[in-house]
């Protein structure tokens, strides 16, 4: 499921051709066992008890993925907030220590751009490999003269380059949150139950048939947006490091 949901249009497909062979199953269901007279009022509080739960499902799902670009969008700031405060930091550290800081994270940076944009798993896999090695070199890098001259002016900056790195680690942990695959499960299950309804209740085939797709499409949109924003890597909706672009260029041009 979660290799579906990280490709929207792939899953607006499939669920489209699902959805749709539902409404024709429901359709089709009715021409062989018709609908009584009697129950047609019962059936109509169920299609719209279904509809209405569906609704809601889906709205409810499209606020926490809209929540979690939020807050992926909103650490980018905040990472790129408190790299831009270390870097002013490294002038409490001695000049030699404070040079070598700051070409650290310039690369840093570099990696981190990167974190955003890249899309291929394996490269991924490098650059987070490069990351963990620049974080050991900075937290080294920071502590050493720290600790041989233990100041307040020092902590500071050790202080900074902590945060740094616990910034990182919040975008990760924010990236790797996502949607439950029950949700989707559930949302999907009773979106097939809603179209196969409102196909067995098509009073004239021949005349609504061409209406049956207006209901998978719709629900399918639906499924293509949430999964496209839930998707940070892949989506065609994607969070763009512009502040740590925008951070790199002002340090580079110092």
């Amino acid at each position: 499921m979660a290799s579906v949901t990280d490709n929207s249009l792939l899953l607006f497909a499939l669920s489209f051709t699902v959805l749709t062979l539902s409404a024709r199953f429901g359709m089709l269901y009715r021409k062989r066992s018709p609908l009584p007279d009697e129950e047609r009022e019962s059936f109509g509080v169920i299609i719209n008890a279904t509809l209405t739960l569906l609704v809601l499902l889906i709205g409810f799902t499209f606020s926490m993925a809209l929540t979690r670009y939020d807050q992926r969008k909103n650490l980018e700031e905040a990472e790129a907030n408190s790299i831009g405060t270390e870097f002013v930091r490294t002038d409490l550290l001695p000049a030699s220590d404070g040079a070598k800081v700051r070409a650290l994270l310039l690369n840093y940076i570099d990696q981190r751009i990167l974190f955003y944009t890249v899309r291929d798993r394996q490269k991924l896999q490098q650059i987070d490999a490069r990351t963990a090695k620049l974080q050991a070199e900075l937290w080294s890098a920071v502590t050493a003269p720290a600790l041989a001259q233990p100041t307040q002016v020092a902590a500071l900056a050790v202080e900074g380059m902590n945060d740094v790195l616990n910034s990182q680690g919040y975008t990760q942990a924010a990236w790797w949150n996502r949607i439950p695959v029950a949700a989707w499960g559930l949302m999907i299950l009773i979106s097939i139950c809603g179209t196969a309804l409102v196909g067995y209740d098509v009073i004239n085939p021949a005349g609504n048939s061409r209406l049956l797709v207006v209901l998978p499409l719709i629900i399918s949109i639906a499924f293509f947006l949430i999964a496209d924003i839930e998707s940070p890597r892949t989506g065609i909706i994607r969070v763009e490091p512009l502040d740590l672009m925008s951070l790199l260029k002002s340090l580079q041009a110092q």
